[in-house]
């Protein structure tokens, strides 16, 4: 009988009810996703945006797969500082442009509107639901901001943020 291959263990930033301080769950985040581009190593402008962005992986509980990257997107317009009208701003930068063109360059067009459309039909009412849970927020989640909050738990962020509903 062929032996089971060990499986790898989950973040624990990605559970709901993780203790662990933020800046520890971004550590974690680095050594588990060695694939993602370090903000240390770009331009200033887009290292801060890279930077939050990832704060936001951490603290929302997403993985890097192309559905939790696709809920963080509305999840952080509706809960965070990073409101659709700055994402938009955020997004006509150069170095943004780069990034895109450099994963087209790499994985394609094909591969990236095909792993669009497989998440979409689990993607879309989860979306839904997020829409309705964030009606009316009145405290947002720090976006460039995030450094204020990493020595706290990310169970206490998620709490004073009120986003365990959302996660």
């Amino acid at each position: 009988m062929p032996k089971k291959q060990p499986t790898k263990r989950q973040p624990r930033y990605l559970d709901q009810t993780s203790t662990q301080t933020l800046e520890e769950g971004l550590k974690e985040y680095y050594a588990a996703n060695p694939h993602v581009t370090l903000p240390s190593t770009q331009p200033t402008e887009f290292g801060n945006i890279l930077a939050a962005h990832d704060a936001l992986h951490v603290i929302y509980a997403c993985d890097t797969g192309m559905y939790d990257e696709l809920r963080l997107l509305p999840m952080s317009w509706w809960t965070s500082e990073c409101t659709f009208k700055k994402y938009l701003s955020m997004k006509n930068s150069p170095a943004v442009d780069q990034m895109y063109d450099d994963m087209i360059r790499e994985k394609g067009s094909l591969w990236l509107y095909r792993s669009v459309l497989k998440v979409m039909p689990r993607l879309v009412p989860t979306v839904v639901s997020l829409w309705f849970k964030t009606r009316d927020r009145k405290k947002q989640l720090p976006f460039f901001g995030y450094t204020q909050l990493l020595d706290q738990s990310l169970l206490k962020i998620r709490q004073d943020f009120d986003l365990l509903p959302l996660i």
